[in-house]
C-alpha cells in the first residue's frame, strides 16, 4: 500500500469503523503502518530522526504481524493498545505530510514534535512486549516471516531482520532461540546480513544483551552471532563500542562449554587490533584465558583458542609484564607437552611471540625446560606432523640463537643429530628450514662446527651442491666453506675422492654456477693447507676449471686460489696455468 492509498482511505482515526469486508482493526494498523514507513522514505528533512521513527515502526509492524498471525488479534490486552497507536500513525502521518512538503512553521517545533511522536512509537513498543510477556505467544509459535531468497532486496532483508528483532525482544523463550538461531543461519549464508544488522543498529545491542543472560541456551547462540559478526573488520569497533568485551569475558569465565569456545573465538578477531587489547585485560581477560590454559580438563579447541587470544595480547609489554608475573611461561611449558597438536601449535606461537628478543624471559625459558620441551617435539620417535614439527624448527630458529648459552643448550640435549635427520630425511618445506637452520649453527662456534662434522653433515651438505633452488645451493656452500676451516673437518672432506672432483666440477664455467662460485673456490682455498688436499686439487681431471676462471680474469678469488696453489712444489704439474 502506497502513500496515495493510505490518502485515499483517509488518516487513521482512533475510532476508524470496521469496513463491511470483515477487516480487523489490527490488519489495518499494520496496513496503515506500512504505508506510513513508505511515505517516511520520501521525507529529505530530520533524516536522523525519521531514521529512529522508522526503526520503531518496524518493530511495530513485525509485532503486530507476529500477533496477527498467531491469531491474538481478540486478546483483550491487545486490542485495547491498537487504538492508541492508530492514533499515534495519524499524529505522525500529519507531521510526515508536512516534512514532505517543507510546511512546517518551524524546525525547532518540527524536531521537538518528532522527538515526542518518536516517544510514543518506543512506549509503544514497550507496551506489546508486556503483553507478550505475559503469555500470548507461545513455545509452539513458528515464526511466519520467511527468510528471503539469495538475491532479495536490502529492503527484504532488512524487513526480515526487523521481524528477528522483535521476536528477540518480546517473544518468549523459545522464540529467542528460534530467532536467534535463523539469525545465524543467515549471517553465515550471506554476509550482506552482516552489513544489514549494524545498520538496523539495536540487533547488536540485543546481542551485547543476551550474552548477559541466565539462560544458556540463548548466551550461546548470541555468543555464535556475534562471533560472525566479529570477522568482519570493518564492524569490529561496532561491537567493541556496544560493549561487548565485557561480556564475553564473563561468557569466557563463568559460561557453558559451548559458549566459551564462542567467546574465545570472538575475542581471537577483535584482538587481532591492538588497541583492543587494553580493554580484554581491563575486564580480567587475561587472567582468565591463563586459567583456561592451566586447566587441564578443557578441551582443546577451547584451550587453543585462548592461546590464540593471549598471544594476540602479548603484544603490549605491559599485557606482556603481567601475563609473565602470573606464570604464562610455566604454563605454556607443560602446554609445549600436550600430545594434541592444534594446542601443541599455538603454545609454539606463545611462546615465540612473549621470548623473543627478551633476555629475561629466554632464560626462564631454558631455565625451566622450555628449550628440552621444543626439542621433544623434534624427536623423530615421536609422531607428530611435519607442519608441526616446521613449526618447533622455526621456533627453535628464532629462540635458540640468541646467546652462546642457547646454542650450548641445544647441541647438549642432541640437537645436531635431530637437524640431520631432517636435513637427510624431512619433506621438502622442513628439509630446506633445516638446512638454514644447520647454516645458522655452524656460524656459531668452533663446537658446533666440530659436532657437525663428527655427526656427518658434510657429506650431506655436498648433496645440495647440486641442487635446483639457487638459495639452497648456496647456503649449502657456504656452510662447507666454514666446516672446513676445522682441521678435523678438512681431513674428513679430502678424505673422500669425489668431494673434491665435485667441488671442481662445478666451477666449470659451461655450468653456470657463478652465484655460489666464491664459497666453492673458499672451499678449495681451505683444503690447500693440507698436503692430501692440494695434491688431489691439483691431480683431479677438473683442475683446469680453476685456470680457465682465472685466464677469463672472471674471478680475482680464482686467481688467488691458483697462485697458492703455483707457489708450492706441484708448481711444475700445473701447465699452463696462469700466475703472476
Amino acid at each position: 500500500m502506497g502513500h496515495g492509498d493510505f490518502i485515499g482511505e483517509s488518516k487513521p482515526d482512533q475510532d476508524l469503523p470496521e469496513r463491511p469486508t470483515g477487516i480487523s482493526k489490527l490488519r489495518r494498523t499494520i496496513d496503515f503502518i506500512s504505508s506510513l514507513i513508505s511515505l517516511s522514505l520520501s521525507v529529505r528533512v530530520f533524516t536522523g530522526k525519521w531514521q529512529l521513527i522508522r526503526n520503531k515502526l518496524e518493530e511495530l509492524h513485525s509485532g503486530l504481524i507476529a500477533a496477527e498471525n498467531f491469531d491474538s488479534g481478540e486478546n483483550p490486552s491487545l486490542s485495547g493498545v491498537v487504538p492508541s497507536i492508530m492514533a499515534t500513525i495519524s499524529e505522525c502521518y500529519d507531521l510526515a505530510t508536512r516534512c514532505v512538503d517543507l510546511s512546517y512553521s518551524g524546525k525547532l517545533l518540527m524536531q521537538s514534535d518528532l522527538d515526542m511522536v518518536f516517544a510514543k512509537f518506543d512506549n509503544h513498543v514497550k507496551k506489546l512486549a508486556e503483553i507478550y510477556k505475559k503469555g500470548i505467544w507461545s513455545n509452539g509459535y513458528a515464526l511466519v516471516v520467511s527468510k528471503p531468497s539469495l538475491g532479495a532486496s536490502k529492503e527484504d532483508m532488512r524487513f526480515y531482520i526487523r521481524d528477528l528483532l522483535s521476536r528477540m525482544k518480546i517473544g518468549d523463550l523459545g522464540m529467542k532461540k528460534q530467532a536467534l538461531m535463523n539469525l545465524y543461519d543467515v549471517v553465515v549464508e550471506d554476509e550482506k546480513y552482516v552489513k544489514v544488522i549494524i545498520d538496523v543498529g539495536d540487533v547488536v545491542h540485543v546481542l551485547v544483551g543476551f550474552l548477559c543472560s541466565n539462560q544458556v541456551t540463548v548466551q550461546e547462540a548470541s555468543a555464535q552471532v556475534v562471533s560472525v559478526i566479529a570477522g568482519f573488520d570493518s564492524y569490529k569497533g561496532v561491537l567493541v563500542s556496544a560493549g561487548v568485551i565485557a561480556p564475553l569475558v564473563k561468557v569466557l569465565d563463568f559460561g557453558s562449554e559451548a559458549g566459551k569456545v564462542d567467546a574465545a573465538r570472538c575475542l581471537m578477531k577483535l584482538t587481532e587490533n591492538s588497541d583492543n587489547a587494553w580493554c580484554v585485560s581491563a575486564h580480567g581477560g587475561v587472567t582468565v584465558l591463563l586459567k583456561i590454559c592451566g586447566d587441564e580438563d578443557c578441551k582443546r579447541d577451547l584451550v587453543g583458542l585462548a592461546c590464540g587470544v593471549l598471544r594476540n595480547l602479548v603484544g603490549v609489554e605491559e599485557i606482556k609484564r603481567f601475563m609473565v608475573e602470573e606464570s604464562a611461561v610455566s604454563t605454556f611449558i607443560r602446554l609445549l607437552r600436550s600430545k594434541e597438536e592444534v594446542i601443541l601449535v599455538k603454545s609454539i606461537g606463545f611462546i615465540q611471540s612473549i621470548a623473543t628478543g627478551d633476555d629475561l624471559v629466554t632464560e626462564m625459558l631454558i631455565r625451566e625446560g622450555g628449550i628440552h620441551a621444543l626439542l621433544c617435539v623434534l624427536d623423530p620417535k615421536w609422531y607428530y606432523s611435519s607442519k608441526t614439527r616446521e613449526i618447533a624448527m622455526r621456533a627453535v630458529e628464532n629462540l635458540c640463537f640468541s646467546s652462546s648459552t642457547c646454542v650450548s643448550i641445544l647441541m647438549s640435549y642432541g640437537f645436531v643429530d635431530q637437524l640431520l635427520y631432517y636435513v637427510k630425511n624431512g619433506e621438502v618445506s622442513i628439509q630446506e628450514l633445516s638446512l638454514k637452520v644447520a647454516f645458522r649453527l655452524c656460524g656459531t662456534s668452533e663446537e658446533a662446527k666440530k659436532a657437525m662434522g663428527d655427526a656427518g653433515f658434510m657429506a650431506e651438505l655436498v648433496k645440495f651442491l647440486s641442487a635446483k633452488s639457487f638459495e639452497v645451493r648456496e647456503m649449502a656452500a657456504e656452510a662447507l666453506s666454514s666446516m672446513v676451516m676445522v682441521p678435523k673437518n678438512r681431513k674428513r672432506f679430502v678424505q673422500d675422492d669425489n668431494n673434491i672432483a665435485l667441488l671442481l666440477q662445478l666451477l666449470d664455467p659451461e655450468e653456470g654456477n657463478s652465484g655460489n662460485r666464491k664459497f666453492l673456490i673458499s672451499i678449495l682455498m681451505s683444503l690447500t693447507s693440507c698436503t692430501s688436499g692440494r695434491k688431489k686439487i691439483v691431480s683431479s681431471g677438473y683442475a683446469k676449471n680453476i685456470e680457465k676462471l682465472a685466464e677469463a680474469e672472471v674471478s680475482s678469488d680464482a686467481k688467488r686460489l691458483v697462485k697458492k696453489l703455483s707457489a708450492n712444489r706441484f708448481r711444475n704439474m700445473l701447465s699452463g696455468i696462469w700466475h703472476s
